[in-house]
């Protein structure tokens, strides 16, 4: 018997996806297989502390934010097995990659987490987190859209709630922009400054780790010709929101 039209929309949508560009079927396409992947979560439920579960062991946790194709995430899972790693980012099409890789390349120690950033605070409980890496982020380079940097105080409020004492947290980025307002922000909030390299790859004795290239590293969109390194950890006492230092700080950024 023949579908009713109605019943027809609703479980079937496969001649649609035949009409859309194939860049768009693709992307259709690698949505619906992430969601049978095991090393992908979207958006999950009760995760907060239960994250070792998941992984079924007690090794400690990195997470890649903005993880875009999972690169670093893939990459430094390879270099370190005796840790786990996460990375998350909003674009499932991007996940896809990083999430595909690991599964051809049996690498059980990463996992890939689908949600916004400001909501980190809801997928881990307090200590659950060792360290954070942020890779070539979006540098949002306008002063408006300064709060949206994931170095901004707001941000490091949100990582302070699941980071250990004295976590590190790694920027890597080709923005000068972006590498200068990182170091305003660990003078102006008292932040211990473990690292700082202005020029990566003119290092002969980087950490391997600092070896690992990104999509977007090889882009160089910031035309800096340059990769900036900075690895900080935050103090003891929590980040207050504080006004003062928020505006002294906003001050510094139109000056730059």
């Amino acid at each position: 018997m023949r579908k009713p039209a109605d019943d027809f929309c609703q479980t079937d949508t496969s001649w649609y996806a035949l009409l859309l560009p194939p860049m768009a079927q693709k992307k259709l396409k690698r949505f619906a297989e992430i969601k049978t992947f095991s090393n992908v979560l979207e958006y999950p439920e009760n995760m907060a502390g239960n994250w070792n579960a998941f992984f079924r062991n007690d090794k400690p946790i990195t997470l890649e934010l903005a993880c875009g194709k999972g690169e670093y995430a893939t990459g430094l899972a390879q270099l370190y097995p005796q840790k786990n790693f996460i990375g998350i980012d909003i674009k499932g099409n991007r996940i896809w990659a990083g999430a595909k890789f690991s599964i051809n390349n049996n690498l059980t120690n990463v996992a890939f987490l689908r949600t916004q950033i400001e909501k980190i605070d809801t997928y881990f409980a307090a200590n659950e987190v060792k360290e954070i890496w942020i890779t070539f982020p979006d540098p949002q380079l306008r002063i408006s859209k300064a709060k949206k940097r994931l170095v901004h105080p707001r941000f490091l409020r949100l990582y302070q709630k699941i980071l250990q004492p004295h976590g590190k947290i790694h920027l890597k980025t080709d923005s000068p922009g972006l590498y200068n307002f990182t170091k305003t922000v660990i003078k102006l909030y008292d932040l211990i400054l473990i690292a700082d390299i202005d020029d990566v790859h003119k290092n002969k004795n980087i950490p391997q780790e600092l070896s690992i290239k990104t999509h977007y590293e090889n882009l160089d969109i910031a035309e800096s010709k340059k990769v900036f390194y900075v690895c900080f950890s935050l103090p003891e006492k929590i980040i207050d929101a504080d006004e003062r230092l928020d505006h002294i700080l906003k001050s510094s950024n139109e000056k730059q």
